[in-house]
């Protein structure tokens, strides 16, 4: 037995002894994008456990290998690390590429706390997820009142439309995950069907400098990103749950994220909220209620060269409409502006009857992108949305339950685009684009349709490029173009139709003449051209200066063109225009920003001349069978908007903290001489922060926002003869509501539950004293106070 486990070791010893450990591995680092040479990388040997580095030209040499697989562990700083498998039985020469762009890594590392900046040269501000969580139980309109310049436009509480810079609506282009959002945008009352809960970060860009995105956003572009992707493997998610006094608000949202080192990755979100009616100072809002759900999932395999991602949300909002802001009559109308509070209060209650909106919204995206060696990466998209809109009235008998306004408007989309970024210096961008959309306008409803049925065609192609010129100055500039095809089929009145001069301007719309009504078939055509050019320049290690300008057009939207009817939620019969032409906005901005250790800086000024603004605003009364109601009337005009919004950031020593966010805006009507309707008034909002690490990183705010009054509004009150008093009397529809000031608290701390749990806790009182108040831009101010007093807690477990 001895003899023979001595032969077997003399084999064994004698067999490695014979192993060829002669074999020489040369590589190169060299960078994906331009060939560059990577230096000072470590290249770890995993066989031999040892360590070598890569030289000035990326070279570096493994000697004395043995037959049979050699792993390679690369990294290098800025660099995301790569592993890769060679198999040895000769000499060997490999040449390996690497990925040294930082911009690009923050894209596929969750590492990076960097804010993922959308354009060079244009006014943008980042919101990250910290400051999104607080909004959770809130909408995107909320969120975004944080970026100094943003205001809202409101109808109620629960409709929050985002205003920057005194715009809105069609005006503002939002893109969700990469996908512009087509929700029927064009209605003042119509809030972005966004769910805040599926943003990890939004990008809030003054101006229409993104001309990726589109060359028709004159007031700006939000970009809401979902959360990053983590290449490793890993299960982790967090829960939110809210509650609020005001409205005795409840809401949970949750997501479960798993990926793989090897870049396959799902997320899952759902949320649901529901409130009540809401409540000012001295009573309750009757019919202010809102029920959500919400519910999101991507799934998809992003790496460094190639990924793909698929993608769906859905929302549903059903929103109740302050009751007292259903007015049957002009007289109606008259009477709740003299009485200073709503002619309806009830107990409080969860109900959400009419007027009421419910508007449910899917969206479906599938994208894929590819990179090449020396060229820059590609993406090709695709991505349906359906809208369905539902507006009750309160209606009578059968009708009761009928919706006064049905549309539904799907939208495809199909877009590819390719950056350059080869080279260190330039970086080139240029797409196309091809949408169809299709408009179905229910005439079921019983109602005359306010937006007819139509089919939209849109296609278009840009090309943007930055320029790195010094270390210190990054020149960009970009041109698009548009087009625009809208064929729509609508029933005018006779009368309106003669009333309005379409007999003379647009006699070939008409198709079939009936007994009392035109059956017509406009088709109009809109060319749009865009263009971008900016700079920014690093003063000093402190101090950097951004100008830009931009030129952007904007097609009419198919609610300034068609409108023809009463708009029941908005209580107004809206009447558009076809003879209007597209928008041009020339617009000027400069920024200087100043960053120190305890200091922050933030100046913006902008300068925009808009030739063709389409605006709507009150011109009358009109008698229909329900009564009389005001009548608004879309009108172009050219219009200059100019303002400055200041942020500064002071840290007075390590806990405590103070900031200041101030915006000021005018808006004035050139051809007419006198201002633009629905302009924010100037507003300051001052805070004094507490903040100790030590105490679980313990955060207090105390916030005061200070809204003047606005003094610069056209007037447009008319006077109405008033049949059940049988006076004339002024309506005083455009008189802005006097100054406000109100106080409010933040507070959150965090508590680690085990090493990959943690419990954030955060209380906030808003409008603390209480304080009765009507805000200029609310569409109900006429009806009702604003909100009074809220009390909210939220408990976010992070796991």
């Amino acid at each position: 037995m001895k003899y023979f486990l001595c032969c077997l070791a003399l084999i064994h010893f004698g067999s490695g002894f014979a192993q060829d450990c002669t074999y020489t591995f040369e590589g190169q680092l060299i960078d994906f994008h331009d060939n560059s040479p990577i230096a000072a990388a470590a290249i770890y040997i995993e066989s031999t456990q040892k360590y070598v580095t890569s030289d000035f030209d990326g070279n570096f040499t493994i000697n004395n290998l043995c037959e049979g697989p050699l792993i390679l562990k690369i990294s290098h700083i800025a660099c995301e690390d790569k592993t890769t498998t060679y198999t040895i039985n000769s000499d060997r020469k490999e040449t390996i590429y690497m990925e040294h762009h930082t911009e690009e890594l923050n894209e596929i590392s969750v590492i990076s706390n960097g804010s993922r900046d959308v354009t060079k040269t244009a006014q943008e501000t980042v919101l990250e997820s910290e400051t999104l969580n607080r909004y959770s139980a809130l909408n995107l309109g909320d969120a975004l009142k944080e970026v100094s310049g943003v205001s809202s436009i409101n109808t109620g509480n629960a409709i929050v439309k985002p205003m920057i810079n005194g715009m809105h609506s069609s005006r503002l282009l939002i893109l969700n995950n990469g996908v512009r959002l087509q929700d029927q945008e064009w209605g003042i009352e119509h809030a972005p069907n966004i769910d805040i809960n599926t943003a990890d970060q939004i990008s809030v860009i003054k101006g229409s400098a993104a001309l990726a995105y589109g060359g028709d956003a004159i007031g700006g572009v939000v970009v809401i990103k979902p959360s990053r992707i983590i290449l490793k493997d890993s299960l982790y998610g967090s829960s939110v749950i809210n509650g609020q006094s005001n409205g005795r608000n409840y809401s949970i949202s949750s997501n479960l994220h798993k990926t793989y080192a090897s870049g396959w990755f799902a997320t899952v979100q759902g949320s649901y909220k529901q409130n009540g009616d809401y409540k000012a100072p001295d009573y309750s809002l009757t019919n202010t209620g809102l029920k959500s759900k919400g519910l999101s999932f991507r799934l998809g395999k992003k790496q460094f060269e190639s990924g793909f991602e698929v993608y769906y949300s859905y929302l549903n909002n059903e929103i109740g409409i302050l009751k007292s802001s259903h007015i049957g009559s002009v007289a109606d109308l008259v009477t709740a502006i003299n009485s200073g509070k709503p002619y309806t209060i009830e107990d409080f209650s969860y109900d959400i009857n009419s007027p009421k909106q419910d508007v449910t919204h899917h969206l479906v995206k599938a994208s894929y992108y590819k990179r090449f060696k020396n060229f820059g990466k590609v993406n090709l998209q695709y991505d349906y949305q359906n809208n369905q809109r539902f507006e009750f009235d309160i209606r009578r008998g059968e009708n009761k339950d009928k919706p006064a306004l049905d549309l539904k408007l799907q939208t495809h989309t199909l877009q590819a685009d390719a950056i350059l970024d080869a080279s260190s210096y330039f970086k080139h961008h240029f797409g196309v684009m091809a949408r169809y959309q299709d408009n179905f306008a229910n005439p079921g409803t019983g109602v005359r349709r306010l937006i007819p049925d139509y089919n939209k065609y849109d296609l278009g192609a840009f090309f943007t490029t930055e320029w790195r010129t010094t270390d210190r100055l990054t020149l960009d500039a970009g041109i698009r173009y548009d087009f625009n095809r809208i064929d729509a089929k609508k029933f005018y009145r006779t009368s309106r139709w003669i009333e309005r001069g379409y007999d003379q301007l647009f006699p070939e719309f008409v198709i079939e003449e009936l007994e009392t009504q035109l059956l017509t078939n406009p088709v109009l055509d809109y060319h749009n051209v865009s263009a971008s050019a900016g700079a920014k320049y690093q003063w000093n290690d402190n101090s950097t200066v951004l100008g830009n300008y931009s030129l952007s057009s904007r097609s009419p939207n198919v609610s300034e063109l068609f409108s023809d009817g009463l708009h029941h939620s908005a209580a107004r019969i809206e009447l558009g225009n076809l003879s209007l032409q597209q928008e041009f906005s020339n617009r000027f901005s400069v920024t200087y920003n100043y960053t120190k250790t305890n200091f922050k800086l933030n100046l913006e000024a902008y300068y925009n001349h808009i030739s063709d603004f389409i605006y709507l605003e009150p011109t009358g009364v009109e008698q229909t069978i329900r009564g009389a109601f005001p009548v608004w009337d879309y009108k172009k005009t050219n219009a200059q908007f100019y303002g400055i919004d200041v942020y500064a950031g002071y840290s007075l020593s390590d806990n405590w903290g103070i900031q200041d966010k101030t915006s000021f805006i005018k808006a004035n009507d050139l051809k007419n001489n006198r201002p633009i309707i629905d302009i924010p008034a100037f507003n300051t909002i001052n805070e004094l922060t507490y903040k100790n690490a030590n105490w679980n990183n313990f955060s207090a705010t105390l916030k005061s926002e200070w809204v003047f009054e606005q003094t610069n509004f056209p007037n447009n009150n008319f006077e109405v003869f008033v049949t059940e008093t049988q006076e004339t009397v002024l309506l005083n529809v455009s008189s802005p509501p006097p100054a406000f000031h109100l106080f409010h608290f933040y507070s959150d701390v965090n508590f680690k539950i085990s090493e990959a749990t943690q419990l954030n806790v955060a209380l906030s009182v808003n409008n603390i004293l209480n304080t009765n108040y009507r805000s200029y831009l609310n569409r109900l101010r006429y009806f009702a106070d604003d909100l009074g007093r809220n009390v909210a807690l939220q408990l976010r477990l992070n796991y």
